[in-house]
């Protein structure tokens, strides 16, 4: 089944049109290098629809440009030309401060500071008359009347005639990833001293916020990850991380009609959009339509005219709300757009062409300014209005039409979420509440009771409820109704059957909360709830000596790097970092260890035959180990555990699925709502090993498809492999204990449901009743069951941090045969009527560093229709 486009992008053509300044003109474009790339504010030069004098004879990026010389040229102040070497942070910041002081066209600002304590420095670079504190503050003021649905339909046009767009530059969120850093200054310096009519354009018409530097820490470390660990273009609707935060708060200063963020990538050539599918039905359609139809065509007139290498489509999608341009698209109606270039190519030519997608994004984005503005209100009053007729945007196919429409979004009306104010859930509550305060979302406390018919309970079916006073509601019927939906859902809908990163992201299930929605009409009683503070963990009563253990590779790092910032800057807990080489001498000094992903085929050869038996000994005199994904895989090979791990074959890439715990447990403290008797939880599952629970206690399992207990979110293909398995297992050792979790429980951070969990796990009692078949085994026993455990987990994948794809078994020849010619190593496997190929990945790079990751993605869509497509 089909579905067609909402705005047509050119269906796969990096060529689709001409830009031709404050109009489009469209016209037949060939192939080219391309594949399917304190005064008042300044007035428009010209109205909607019209074409300034200047549209034909100043065209983007073609004449020759003029300089006032007030601005010192990067050399002067850096002793090196742009281009012929990266720039450091300092560099750059020492740069923007000598571009502020000496143009009256730029201030500077400090957004955020680093994990590690460095500044994430921007400019804002405009007309003197809108960069001056008077004039920031009345684009500031204009700006959110615009975005004000009680603002008047003639100030709205007036302000839409004089107010300058926000138009954002941002790069460097993947550390190691530094181009765009290098061209943003580029951009900066011309803008602040240049005079000729394609710069005027831009200053006439815009303030452009420049924020050349996302990742401070990751820069000068040369990694991709912040000093935590964590991807932060993965981190935007969560914001744990400082960086992102202050950006964020930046954001909701300076609300963009455009934001770019470039990257860098494995893959020749160089990247824009149009994106590839899926997009997330909820991006508004005029926003989607800028990316379409106005800025993706106004670079690839550049790109082609310059013979450019480029692309688009391929394999980056606009679907999760989690990155760099889908958060500003569904949270701010702006045209977020994702550049990447190839990191292979010298820094010259990477600044270059960084700097030429800059510049014809701005140009477009400047000359079209009044339409935008016009548009961009337009776009959340609409918003309003189908929150108001609790209208859901549809699914649809929108770059490839040969893509069948894997999910429909179901005619089904919201109006409402609702939840309730649950004793057992105050701090989660307070965090989704703050969360969707901070990006402008008005949250609501029932005053008095509320009947709701057809009321849906998330993992619940629909019946009238009556719900108390003190009751949070956030109505749908407001400008940010498309973010409410991108946080609040209980089914994404994908309109593909794979996505680039995770499938399922719905912030209630995340936090395992209560809640639900209802389409019907209501006029409740309410009071606006006031600006939420950051929640805080309550103290332990005690706290004991906790290690954690960083396993090698960068899984490790990123998984215990997530873990020292929830003991860091969330629970506020002391602990021992530790490494496999520095354990054995270490356990004399800890009660628990903490063991996250990692490579545990790598820590059993660090430890040796001693460290392993040092580890056993610990726990066997009373030691407590807590480990999860491979984590579980060390316990397993040290044999303080006798789960059976065994990999799956599953295609969710990241799906949120109910899992059921134990009643009576220590883990399942605090875990069941009040008034439940069921202790019900719900974990990200990215495609984990199935477990067993050896002679432990599966203190949570999957439910089987199909029974009331089951529930997911985002795709669910081979999901029932899962029936009746452990997602927990807690196991007695002697007079210790081993936890193990087949999941993530800290999944970047995002997961505080199951963080709840494995609080527990390392701070709570042991159970009043061990596990009665490890206590009783005899040590024939154990050994035999530990050999069983040991010899499953010898026969998991090796391949470090692999490309998974998983494919129908008639399409697993054609697959099989790309893989060979590209000559890559691989395991193959089969599960009925899928098949799972998991690529090598020895470096251990993500899909974006990856060298022929996405080519191979894209050659693969070509040939046959994945079920799953996972990127590391």
């Amino acid at each position: 089944m089909h579905r067609h486009s909402r705005y047509a992008p050119g269906a796969g053509t990096a060529c689709a049109a001409v830009l031709s300044l404050s109009v489009l003109v469209l016209s037949a474009c060939g192939g080219g290098s391309g594949d399917s790339a304190d005064a008042p504010p300044a007035q428009a030069t010209a109205a909607a629809g019209e074409r300034p004098a200047a549209a034909t004879s100043c065209p983007p990026l073609q004449g020759t440009p003029v300089f006032q010389g007030r601005v010192p040229k990067p050399e002067t102040v850096l002793g090196f030309a742009l281009g012929s070497q990266e720039v450091s942070s300092e560099q750059a910041y020492q740069y923007m401060q000598a571009v502020d002081q000496a143009s009256a066209r730029v201030v500077t600002g400090e957004a955020a500071r680093s994990a590690e304590g460095r500044p994430l420095n921007y400019a804002i670079v405009g007309r003197e008359a809108n960069v001056s504190a008077m004039g920031l503050q009345r684009v500031r003021d204009a700006v959110r009347k615009l975005r004000d649905p009680a603002t008047s339909v003639a100030e709205a046009a007036s302000l839409a005639a004089s107010t300058p767009g926000i138009l954002w530059v941002s790069a460097n969120v993947h550390g190691n990833e530094e181009s765009g850093t290098d061209a943003a200054l580029r951009v900066l310096y011309e803008l602040a001293d240049r005079e000729d009519c394609d710069a005027a354009r831009i200053l006439d018409n815009s303030i452009v916020v420049i924020l050349p530097i996302q990742n401070p820490d990751g820069r000068e470390a040369d990694t991709r990850r912040n000093a935590y660990g964590f991807d932060m273009n993965r981190d935007w609707f969560a914001r744990t991380q400082s960086e992102t935060d202050g950006k964020l708060e930046l954001l909701r200063q300076y609300p963009p009609l455009l934001f770019i963020d470039s990257h860098e990538m494995g893959q020749k050539k160089f990247f824009f959009p149009p994106n590839a599918d899926p997009v997330y039905h909820e991006v508004p359609d005029r926003a989607l339509s800028w990316i379409n139809n106005l800025y993706g065509p106004a670079m690839a007139a550049e790109f082609n005219r310059l013979k450019i290498a480029f692309f688009t489509g391929a394999t980056y999608d606009l679907y999760a709300a989690e990155y760099g341009d889908s958060v500003p698209t569904i949270g701010f109606h702006a045209a977020g757009m994702t550049f990447e270039k190839h990191n292979g190519d010298p820094i010259a030519t990477r600044l270059r062409e960084q700097y030429v997608a800059m510049w014809a994004s701005l140009s477009a984005g400047a000359g079209e300014r009044q339409r935008l503005l016009g548009e961009w209100r337009a776009s959340q009053l609409e918003a309003q209005d189908q929150g108001q007729r609790g209208f859901l945007e549809p699914n649809a196919i929108q770059f490839d039409p040969k893509t069948p429409l894997y999910q429909e979004v179901p005619a089904l009306q919201v109006r409402h979420y609702f939840f309730p104010d649950d004793p057992a859930r105050q701090r989660e509550l307070a965090q989704l509440v703050r969360r969707l305060q901070r990006m402008d979302v008005q949250v609501y406390r029932l005053t008095a009771p509320l009947q709701v018919p057809g009321y849906r309970p998330y993992g619940g079916s629909p019946d009238t409820a009556m719900l108390p006073a003190g009751t949070y509601w956030v109505p749908m019927a407001q400008r940010q109704k498309h973010w409410v939906q991108a946080l609040l859902h209980e089914d994404p809908y994908i309109p593909t059957s794979y996505s680039y990163d995770v499938s399922g992201w719905s912030n209630p299930l995340l936090l395992n909360l209560p809640g639900g929605s209802s389409g019907a009409v209501l006029s409740p009683q309410a009071s606006l709830v006031g600006a939420q503070a950051v929640p805080a963990w309550p103290a332990p009563a005690a706290t004991p000596r906790i290690g954690l253990l960083e396993l090698p590779g960068t899984a490790g790092f990123e998984s215990a790097g997530s873990m020292r910032y929830v003991f860091e800057k969330v629970w506020k807990l002391p602990y021992t970092f530790l490494t496999p080489d520095k354990l054995q001498a270490s356990l004399g000094r800890i009660d628990v260890l903490l063991v996250p992903d990692g490579s545990a085929k790598e820590a059993l050869q660090t430890l040796g035959s001693r460290g392993q038996q040092a580890l056993a000994d610990w726990v066997k005199a009373g030691g407590r180990y807590v480990g999860y994904q491979r984590g579980a895989e060390l316990a397993v090979g040290v044999g303080i555990s006798t789960v059976v791990l065994k990999a799956s074959g599953t295609a969710t890439s990241g799906a949120l699925v109910r899992v059921r715990l134990q009643n009576g447990s220590p883990l399942a403290a605090g875990v069941a709502t009040t008034g439940s008797s069921v202790s019900r939880a719900w974990v990200m599952y990215d495609d984990d090993a199935r477990m067993s629970p050896g002679l432990g206690v599966a203190v949570a399992t999957f439910p089987p498809v199909g029974t009331p207990d089951f529930h997911a979110s985002g795709l669910q293909t081979g999901l029932e492999e899962l029936d009746g398995s452990a997602a927990i297992a807690d196991e007695t050792v002697g007079s210790g204990r081993s936890i193990v979790f087949s999941f993530d429980p800290n999944f970047r951070a995002w997961t505080e449901g199951t963080q709840r969990i494995l609080w527990n796990a390392l701070l709570g009692p042991n159970p009043a009743l061990a596990s009665a078949a490890a206590a009783a085994a005899p040590e024939s026993a154990r050994q035999g069951a530990v050999q069983g455990a040991q010899r499953a987990a010898q026969a998991l994948p090796e391949l470090d941090k692999p490309i998974r794809i998983v494919v129908r078994a008639a399409d697993a020849d054609a697959t099989r045969a790309l893989l060979q010619r590209y000559g890559t190593e691989f395991q193959e496997s089969r599960r009925g009527e899928r098949v799972v190929f998991l690529i090598a990945n020895r470096e251990e790079l993500s899909g974006e560093e990856h060298p022929f990751a996405q080519d191979l993605a894209a050659e693969l869509r070509r040939l046959v229709t994945p079920l799953s497509v996972r990127m590391p």
